[in-house]
């Protein structure tokens, strides 16, 4: 997880094992709640069903974590080198695990996964579901809602808002949010403005302007705000698990659990300098978007094939592993060695682009005539 200061680069390591927390959170949902009670892995775990349940609150750490990361990154960047390197984070690593699952599917041939070409296709500009098309993998979801997230900030920052009128634009998405979840509910303005998760982006936005800024009244009240309105669109969650599984976490147990999350964040933050940034805390740290891309699908038709061979416990733990080694052969030996080449090369071609238009407008000014 890359971060950049005011002045120098640096790395919480805190929140990189956090991110690795949260991406095994989710998925010990998948394997040992979502996957069978979806009818999607064969075996089930009702010994560990009522605790994997609570995995799903791991993409609301997802959010806290980057909400605090992507305003960190944005400190002192322009807008092109800001895209750029979020471009770079996540396409390349999406593209490979993108491609792999389409594989696997394709291979496999198994009607609970169908996929086929043009799915594929529609599935590379990572919002397949713009174009009327299943994302090759269901944990895609909450991808899309960052790239918006990351599309926003690129465009404050590019309007020059976004440092300069923080605590501001996070107020307005905060009453708009709480406008469109608690009374109108218009799906356009849920996806454009995120704002079923607009409270916990903008915690991890206000974490970071407190962690660098210090406190002020305004940040804190926004904070406390942000918490409260997270605690009504957590049921947006708890509907749809009801609607489609049957259950859902009772609203008392995922009240205490939402806070919960939020105090592992607040304890990540505080603990930041205790945790040294070293080269196993980095290689956890990236293993986990790989990890997130690669284990649903696969992971369901791996689990499928190995329990009747070596057992449903078995099975979990090796295909864990493998999902686990997969990640950081991907994160070693793709993500890391192609991020600095790419993100050289891409952001000279936008230099090159922007000084041939500046040219082009130079030499197509009118001339004034006395």
């Amino acid at each position: 997880m890359e971060m950049v200061g005011n002045t120098n680069s640096s790395r919480l390591a805190s929140l990189d094992l956090l991110r690795l927390i949260a991406a095994l959170a989710v998925v010990c949902f998948h394997y040992l709640y979502r996957g069978p009670i979806a009818g999607d892995i064969d075996a089930g775990y009702p010994a560990a069903a009522p605790f994997a349940i609570y995995g799903y609150l791991g993409v609301s750490l997802f959010f806290l974590i980057s909400g605090f990361v992507i305003t960190w990154s944005a400190e002192g960047r322009k807008w092109q080198d800001f895209a750029v390197a979020r471009f770079v984070r996540l396409y390349p690593g999406f593209l490979l695990c993108m491609t792999l699952t389409f594989v696997v599917l394709s291979i496999a041939n198994n009607p609970r996964f169908p996929t086929n070409f043009s799915t594929y296709v529609a599935n590379l500009s990572m919002f397949a579901r713009a174009f009327g098309r299943p994302s090759m993998d269901g944990v895609y979801w909450s991808i899309m809602l960052e790239i918006v997230f990351y599309g926003w900030v690129a465009a404050l920052i590019f309007a020059g808002a976004f440092q300069r009128w923080k605590l501001a634009i996070v107020a307005i998405w905060l009453v708009i949010s709480a406008g469109n979840e608690l009374f109108f509910g218009n799906t356009a303005i849920r996806i454009l403005l995120i704002t079923s998760y607009a409270p916990f982006f903008a915690v991890g936005i206000l974490a970071q302007q407190v962690v660098a800024k210090g406190r002020s009244p305004a940040a804190l009240i926004l904070l406390v705000a942000a918490f409260l309105l997270s605690c009504q669109t957590i049921t947006f969650n708890q509907g749809w698990m009801q609607e489609h599984y049957g259950m859902a976490i009772p609203y008392p147990a995922l009240l205490v659990a939402n806070g919960v999350v939020f105090g592992i964040f607040a304890g990540a933050l505080l603990i930041r300098s205790l945790v040294a940034p070293s080269k196993t805390v980095l290689m956890l740290g990236g293993l986990t978007y790989p990890l997130y891309l690669l284990h649903q699908y696969i992971g369901y038709l791996s689990l499928n094939a190995l329990a009747p061979l070596i057992g449903k416990n078995a099975a979990f733990f090796v295909v864990l592993l493998a999902v686990l080694l997969a990640s950081f052969l991907i994160w070693r030996f793709v993500e890391t060695p192609l991020r600095k080449p790419l993100i050289r090369g891409l952001t000279s071609a936008i230099d090159h682009i922007a000084s041939a238009g500046s040219a082009y407008a130079r030499r197509n000014r009118p001339v004034a005539r006395t």
